[in-house]
């Protein structure tokens, strides 16, 4: 089948996506080693919701542009993580002018390195399982109920996220049940946000549709 070449908006919205992602990926990082706070009883990093939405993110070019254009943008999220590392790690060493900047410096972003290491693995195993199982619900329901392929995909993927991050970043720094909690306390709210994203991939999909101006000819071919 003959692949339909992107337009101009179609590359507009693949790399505004990529941008997207990637700020929502940095973000979460630098905040998750900041605080931990409290939600609904729920105790998470801060930077928890910022990465949530790296999930319907990539449903949504999964659904418009296929699978492949996806890992792309998983693949740019991964560049944006390590770049950041790189960049911590490089300012680490240029010396300060004052020793309490150099001090705050590595109060806020010495626990990063860990927390980029642990989101890395975490990141990689998770987000190829979600745009993995979003294209396989996408064969077994045939196109059909959205809805259930983005819930069924981010949930079991947000659980993979959690448990591997949670546990490289935090283990040995917090106790064993408030590291439990935090596992838990992140997964709940993650589905959480999953659940209430559904109606904004919905609204994503068709919004991009229209703008691209795609035809259901296009879609297929692009897969």
């Amino acid at each position: 089948m003959r692949e339909v070449p992107l337009s101009e908006r179609d590359l507009i919205v693949l790399v505004l996506s990529s941008g997207i992602f990637g700020a929502s990926i940095v973000y979460a990082n630098i905040a998750a080693g900041i605080k931990l706070v409290e939600f609904l009883g729920l105790v998470v990093p801060a930077g928890t919701i910022s990465y949530s939405i790296t999930f319907p993110i990539t449903d949504i070019v999964d659904e418009i542009y296929g699978k492949k254009r996806a890992i792309y943008i998983v693949w740019a999220g991964l560049a944006a993580e390590i770049a950041t590392l790189l960049l911590i790690g490089l300012d680490y060493f240029i010396p300060a002018t004052e020793l309490t900047q150099q001090q705050l410096f590595e109060r806020v972003f010495s626990p990063q390195l860990r927390i980029v290491l642990a989101s890395i693995v975490a990141y990689l195993a998770s987000q190829h399982h979600d745009v993995w199982a979003f294209w396989k619900w996408r064969e077994i329901t045939r196109g059909r109920w959205l809805w259930l392929r983005n819930n069924a995909s981010t949930m079991v993927s947000q659980l993979i996220d959690t448990a591997v991050f949670t546990t490289l970043a935090f283990y040995g720094a917090v106790p064993p049940e408030v590291l439990l909690n935090i596992i838990v306390s992140m997964w709940l709210f993650k589905v959480l946000i999953a659940a209430l994203d559904t109606p904004f991939v919905y609204l994503g999909v068709t919004l991009i549709k229209r703008y691209t101006r795609q035809t259901t000819t296009d879609r297929a071919n692009r897969r």
